[in-house]
């Protein structure tokens, strides 16, 4: 199951919070086979989804994200100099 980092929970609440997002809506992670990436969007879940709650923040994953990230954790990071911010997927340490 993907796991999510903290630095990851906090800006997925920053980003739902600063755009009053209601509560049915959470991060979705879509697969783009096309293009070979993830999309990712301020949602509803579709009604195939896999829903994770991640200290009261909810990933959406279609089927498809859901089976490549399933042993996959989830990070975020802002650039201090430009604030963008960046999601990265990298695998989970072994157990």
């Amino acid at each position: 199951m993907l796991t999510v980092t903290d630095n990851a929970v906090t800006e997925i609440r920053n980003l739902t919070e600063a755009q009053d997002t209601p509560e049915d809506r959470g991060l979705r992670i879509a697969a783009d086979p096309g293009a070979g990436s993830l999309t990712l969007a301020l949602t509803v879940p579709s009604e195939d989804d896999t829903v994770v709650d991640a200290d009261g923040v909810r990933l959406f994953l279609d089927t498809a994200a859901a089976d490549l990230l399933d042993d996959k954790t989830l990070d975020a990071v802002r650039d201090p100099e430009s604030g963008q911010l960046q999601f990265a997927v990298t695998d989970q340490p072994p157990v």
